[in-house]
């Protein structure tokens, strides 16, 4: 039988540790004390994540044709009065996208936010959860 930890189901699923304890104590997904912590079986987790995949009820999971994601955090931007040049490190990659300065404003892209970069075939697209 496959476990994962709060942690790992967490990413597979796209979500917070938090979102996922949150499904832990409503009773949306059982979890078992392993090795002195919680963990999570993986059958019922392939489940959870393809009713998720198929809702509109997906609490914080964001729907995109894009699969590449990579989550961050800005360490800067570039911005003149028609584009912005956003720089993420995202774990050891270090992603860099060009958008339009309305945009980077409007996701509120300055140093140290959180974001993701979606990235599609040759374009790279930010998010903030």
């Amino acid at each position: 039988m496959t476990t994962y930890r709060i942690a790992e189901a967490a990413e597979l699923l796209g979500v917070s540790d938090d979102t996922v304890r949150r499904w832990i104590d409503q009773g949306r997904l059982s979890a078992a004390q392993e090795s002195g912590r919680l963990s999570v079986d993986g059958a019922e987790l392939a489940a959870l994540a393809e009713s998720l995949a198929g809702s509109s009820d997906s609490e914080g999971l964001r729907t995109s044709s894009a699969r590449n994601r990579l989550p961050g955090i800005v360490v800067a931007v570039k911005k003149d009065t028609v584009m912005a040049q956003v720089e993420l490190i995202c774990g050891p990659h270090r992603v860099v996208s060009l958008m339009s300065a309305d945009a980077a404003d409007q996701l509120g892209l300055v140093p140290g936010a959180r974001a993701t970069a979606s990235i599609k075939s040759t374009n790279v697209v930010v998010e903030r959860a």
